[in-house]
């Protein structure tokens, strides 16, 4: 065999390696760190299966933790995320402020992080690479724009309004009641007279809504819920102080869970704001781009919907969560 033969050999068989050694390199699973605020709502549980079975379909290693609401362990799960050297680390924060320092901890280790469902509060915006979810603020407009409409209804009629709000210094508790205000700001017949978190669960909603009608009792109209679950718990409590959810206390409520469905074919609830928690899908789709190097959108907004209790038994059937 001459000498220009053998080297035309040896470069194929060079070749073949670089392009199998590339082949097995691009067929290596993306590593996704996830953490989650926990699972307080069914809202977070359906948001949970949305992403575990997102990344079973999506071929996406998921390295998944559970913060149980506390931020200190979202902060731990993030550190654990970049000492394993993940490809890209996702969370939905448990509140807005105290994360500059972990999120440039991911920064200098050349690990982008995208934000799900909720915002963060930080000096550098370049820390995180997107933000997929709701808009928080045009929820609590929607909440209000359905109670302004409903007191238009119900002309030299006031409304006292107790507000149930989420977990204290998170984004949606923030944005939820700052929406809700700039709508009814200026309303003479809307007048909220009581708001306390209920912390986005059934228990606690249930407990703040005791209280507000041992305080107030008949003086409350309406109720306005920044999640379902919390809403279903005040369902709970006004039922035992005898009196009508739905009727004798309107009540608005985000998420629009299957639980809030039923609530509103029972008449118990009046409307929930869709707040949609299959955000899965969306998110593999968007960690792929970023590590892949494609540009992305700073902000990616779910498209949602607003349901009064008139339309609950159609879209029933249609509800995935």
């Amino acid at each position: 065999m001459n000498t220009f033969r053998r080297n035309l050999i040896a470069a194929a068989i060079a070749l073949a390696g670089s392009s199998a050694a590339f082949n097995a390199l691009a067929a290596k699973p993306l590593v996704m760190g996830f953490s989650q605020v926990g699972a307080e709502s069914e809202w977070r549980t359906a948001n949970t299966v949305s992403i575990k079975d997102a990344a079973k379909k999506a071929g996406v290693n998921l390295k998944f933790a559970d913060a149980q609401q506390r931020q200190e362990n979202q902060v731990k799960a993030i550190r654990s995320f970049i000492a394993q050297r993940v490809d890209v680390i996702a969370f939905s924060p448990v509140v807005e402020s105290g994360w500059d320092t972990v999120l440039r901890e991911a920064k200098a280790a050349k690990i982008p992080v995208i934000l799900t469902d909720r915002d963060v509060n930080v000096t550098d915006r370049s820390l995180v690479v997107t933000m997929i979810g709701s808009d928080f603020v045009e929820e609590g407009r929607r909440a209000a724009r359905w109670l302004v409409d409903y007191a238009k209804k119900n002309p030299g009629k006031n409304l006292n309004i107790v507000e149930l709000q989420g977990t204290v210094g998170s984004a949606p508790a923030i944005d939820r009641k700052a929406g809700f205000e700039e709508v009814i700001k200026g309303n003479p017949q809307l007048k909220i007279i009581r708001t306390q978190t209920g912390e986005f669960t059934r228990a606690k909603g249930k407990e703040v809504m005791e209280a507000f009608l041992k305080a107030d009792g008949k003086n409350i109209n309406v109720l306005y819920a920044h999640n379902d679950d919390m809403a279903i718990g005040a369902i709970q409590a006004i039922e035992e102080a005898g009196m009508k959810p739905g009727k004798d206390i309107v009540i608005v409520s985000i998420d629009g869970v299957k639980g809030a469905f039923e609530a509103m074919m029972q008449g118990k609830l009046n409307v929930t704001v869709e707040c949609s928690p299959l955000l899965g899908p969306q998110l593999m789709q968007v960690a792929k781009d970023v590590v892949a190097g494609k540009p992305v959108p700073k902000r990616i907004v779910t498209q949602e919907s607003v349901f009064p209790a008139e339309v609950a038994a159609k879209e029933f059937p249609n509800r995935k969560y």
